[in-house]
């Protein structure tokens, strides 16, 4: 789907209907191919026609014309339908574009975004002119609206305002609202919210939930409110519980909850054995834990705990597509259907040799087809950060009587602060660091400590945040301030400096929270970053996510938000932020 309302235009469908008449050749024919067909639930062999970015026939026929017509010839290999990744985070240091091209060569080559990022970033229309640009690629992608901003925003009603979802649900690539990490609203009778969910099931799109440690009584109220999916089961039991209530389950396995293995032994244990109700994803993972693949991972981990593989390959295309609402066009290697399909060596092995993505390969016999030109991001509002201000001394005060304990890479919780920390320079045998957070419009800031995030850190800054806003982290003053003062150079991005010595830095022109950089560049940026945290004494394993998940309020128990220090489970805020 291009710049027009329906995904093919009159002519072009003449053109389809001509090929099976011999009256125009095919672009291309996958000759001799043995393919899952979704519909059977079987293998079959035979020919699959394909007219530029559609199928327009499979079966036993091969075309009279040929005459423009690339033969590719499939005896040595199984196809199956292009994956499709239904919850997608497109900003974790990698900006939609980077992502769609480096999991298209994976055979992932249909993407389900959350538009968050573009929502805070910038307005409207240009937003929805990057959906436009982005419709250009090789790789289809479709969004979700958020209905909240994951955090607590000072004036978020004019943020994420009623007319500002309305018209992200009527627009034509959104195909669900959420996800519903705002849920706890709901339930105390937030009626914006509801309304919302009604207006998307009006429009029959579907609604996302986010309810991790849910009982069975909160899950039959979300699944009455209007919710079709939930992404948060940890255990077998969890997935019973939502199969049971009639929910989607979309089985994770993410860099910062890698539960799959867990979830195939318990349902194994509890003979779940049916899997239609079920796809699969990687949340929004960050760049290193896409190594070794996105969706194929996941498939090859179904496949290897003896889910049958039909099956495993459908909880990664068809089931996606089922659910969606999407299956005229996706998920099927059928007449009709967007011609993405993987080229696989084995049942066994889901990751393709060769990758067709609306009929252009993305990868044939290894090598890989560079399509995209780069989106220039600046043109659609997604500049580099420009502050034309500075940090003051009294901006390093840090008086607060309660601070922030990480106890993983994303949970918090508050802690009383006993030490003397009044130093510009913190003792090296202190568990606390300084931790700021700061309005990137410099109009406010939270002062508070830390502990647990890496003790011997001097001087952090990162422009990746749940909000957009600025964090700076460490022991010394000084170094935090040279941090931040390069991250302004940089125009956005993530620096560590020691001893007024910068350590690393990844850039992120992108609006602060992205990389221009590809993926495979970026990878080794962050896991760079990693270690030179690690080594400083930090304990987790995924920093990136800590970073993003300081502010977000969806999580327990404390965060730093631009409303302040803010406590989850009872909605208050603890200390508010000071005015610049």
């Amino acid at each position: 789907m291009l710049d027009q309302r329906y995904r093919w235009k009159n002519k072009q469908i003449r053109e389809h209907v001509a090929v099976i008449d011999g009256n125009i050749s095919p672009t291309m024919i996958l000759k001799n191919a043995r393919f899952l067909h979704s519909t059977l639930k079987k293998w079959i062999t035979g020919h699959i026609w394909i007219f530029n970015d559609r199928i327009v026939y499979a079966g036993e026929r091969l075309p009279e014309n040929l005459t423009t017509c690339e033969v590719v010839d499939c005896s040595n290999y199984l196809l199956v339908p292009g994956y499709i990744e239904p919850h997608v985070h497109p900003f974790q240091l990698y900006n939609p574009q980077s992502f769609a091209n480096y999991a298209a060569k994976t055979g992932t080559t249909t993407l389900i975004n959350d538009n968050l990022m573009l929502i805070l970033l910038t307005d409207k229309k240009k937003a929805f002119s990057i959906l436009r640009e982005l419709r250009h690629s090789p790789v289809s992608m479709y969004w979700w609206s958020r209905f909240d901003s994951q955090s607590e925003l000072q004036g978020e009603e004019t943020v994420i305002s009623h007319e500002l979802v309305k018209s992200w649900l009527e627009h034509d690539a959104i195909l669900q609202g959420g996800e519903l990490t705002s849920w706890p609203k709901l339930l105390d009778g937030d009626d914006l919210i509801l309304h919302w969910i009604q207006e998307a099931k009006r429009m029959r799109k579907k609604i996302e939930g986010h309810f991790p440690g849910a009982s069975e009584k909160t899950l039959a109220k979300m699944m009455l409110f209007g919710a079709d999916c939930d992404h948060e089961a940890m255990t077998g039991q969890e997935v019973y519980s939502r199969l049971l209530q009639g929910y989607m389950v979309s089985l994770r396995h993410s860099s910062i909850r890698p539960d799959l293995p867990v979830l195939l032994k318990e349902m194994k244990e509890l003979e779940i054995n049916q899997y239609g109700q079920m796809f699969l994803t990687t949340d929004g993972s960050t760049p290193s834990f896409y190594k070794k693949g996105v969706l194929d991972q996941l498939i090859r981990m179904a496949i290897e705990s003896g889910i049958p593989a039909i099956d495993a390959y459908h909880m990664a295309s068809y089931n996606v597509a089922r659910y969606y609402n999407i299956q005229h066009l996706h998920g099927m290697i059928a007449t009709g259907r967007v011609a993405s399909i993987n080229f696989l060596e084995s049942e066994s092995n889901p990751t393709p040799v060769s990758v067709l993505s609306k009929g252009q390969w993305i990868k044939k016999d290894g090598v890989v087809f560079e399509h995209d030109h780069k989106v220039n991001w600046p043109e659609y509002g997604l500049n580099q950060l420009q502050m034309d201000w500075e940090l003051e001394e009294e901006d390093f005060q840090f008086s607060m009587p309660v601070g922030i304990e990480m106890t993983n890479d994303v949970i918090t919780k508050p802690y009383s602060i006993t030490n003397d920390v009044s130093y510009d320079i913190l003792p090296s045998d202190y568990e606390d660091n300084f931790l700021m957070l700061i309005d990137k419009k410099g109009k406010w800031r939270i002062n508070t400590l830390i502990k647990g995030f890496a003790q011997h850190v001097q001087g952090f800054a990162s422009s990746f945040s749940t909000t957009g806003d600025i964090l700076l982290i460490g022991k010394s003053k000084s170094d935090m301030l040279l941090a931040f003062q390069r991250m302004k150079e940089l125009g956005g991005g993530i620096v560590l400096v020691e001893n007024g010595n910068i350590v690393h830095e990844i850039p992120l022109p992108v609006a602060g929270i992205m990389s221009s950089e590809s993926m495979e560049d970026l990878i080794l940026q962050e896991e760079a970053l990693t270690k030179v945290l690690k080594d400083r004494g930090y304990m987790y394993d995924d920093p990136i996510c800590t970073l993003l998940f300081l502010s977000a309020t969806h999580l327990p128990y404390i965060r730093v938000t631009p409303v302040g220090m803010y406590d989850v489970m009872n909605k208050t805020v603890f200390f508010p932020t000071i005015m610049r």
